[in-house]
């Protein structure tokens, strides 16, 4: 069944001959992680930016069968918005996010494609176990409840889970607020639904990770990165919302200069 699903954009300020960038975000977030900072960005350097919530999350319908969505339904999401924009748009994928953009490209051309701290090319399963023997209370209490959610659900969780130690305490409180509910369906298939490398290596692609990532090491990002033939950047001093961390000017530089630098053979008006 279809949802009505909420797209945030904004348009740059003067016709650009860059795809589109379509941001498409992770685990209990929605479009306005990419709000508070990447749409202007991008928009101001001559990308035109959207952001869409998947369905159950933000303000796309869909919310009271979240529980048991599949990755493949988020995909269908991805693909229906990206068919409605002038062009085929860039696609950025953050955490579990990224691994919907890898299972999109499989199926769907892409001038290229970015993946932010994605979900591992080899599943989460590994990390997984990690982050159960690290925190078995917790992660019993998300598997018993059925609510991936739960390892987020205090801005203490968040900041140990999401973000690095210099991010103010402020926006640690409004960011783990704006937080909400996973499907746990799709968060089970992070271990077992993986992407085929071999069907998505012809697209260009960026792996970017941050060092202090607590749930996906760069070790990961670089491993994700050599499967599918990318390149992989690691960023000092971010966790895993690289889009909302204290520094994440820095993660977007390094995106907007990868960017322009892959797209300039093929870009006429390339900055």
């Amino acid at each position: 069944m279809e949802c009505e699903l909420e797209l945030l954009e904004r348009q740059c300020g003067e016709r650009s001959e860059q795809p589109p960038l379509l941001f498409v975000h992770g685990s209990g977030h929605a479009a306005w992680c990419w709000d508070e900072h990447f749409l202007d960005f991008f928009a101001e350097r001559g990308f035109s930016s959207y952001a869409v919530s998947l369905r159950g999350h933000g303000n796309s319908g869909g919310l009271e069968r979240l529980r048991w969505v599949s990755v493949a339904q988020y995909v269908s999401d991805v693909a229906r918005v990206a068919a409605r924009l002038p062009r085929a748009p860039i696609v950025v994928g953050h955490s579990l996010g990224g691994l919907v953009v890898q299972k999109y490209l499989e199926n769907h051309e892409a001038p290229a494609a970015v993946l932010l701290a994605p979900s591992p090319v080899v599943g989460m399963l590994r990390p997984g176990v990690r982050l159960f023997l690290q925190n078995p209370w917790l992660f019993m209490r998300a598997h018993l409840t059925l609510e991936p959610s739960t390892l987020f659900s205090t801005p203490e969780l968040a900041r140990k889970f999401l973000f690095s130690p210099d991010l103010s305490e402020e926006q640690v409180q409004r960011y783990a607020g704006r937080l909400g509910r996973e499907s746990f369906r799709a968060y089970l298939e992070t271990m077992y639904n993986l992407p085929t490398p071999e069907r998505i290596r012809g697209t260009p692609m960026l792996v970017l990770g941050g060092s202090l990532d607590y749930l996906i090491p760069p070790s990961e990002i670089r491993s994700t990165a050599d499967a599918c033939h990318a390149e992989s950047k690691i960023v000092p001093g971010l966790g895993h919302d690289l889009m909302l961390d204290a520094g994440w000017e820095r993660a977007a530089d390094v995106l907007q200069e990868w960017l322009v630098r892959t797209l300039a053979p093929s870009s006429a008006g390339s900055q």
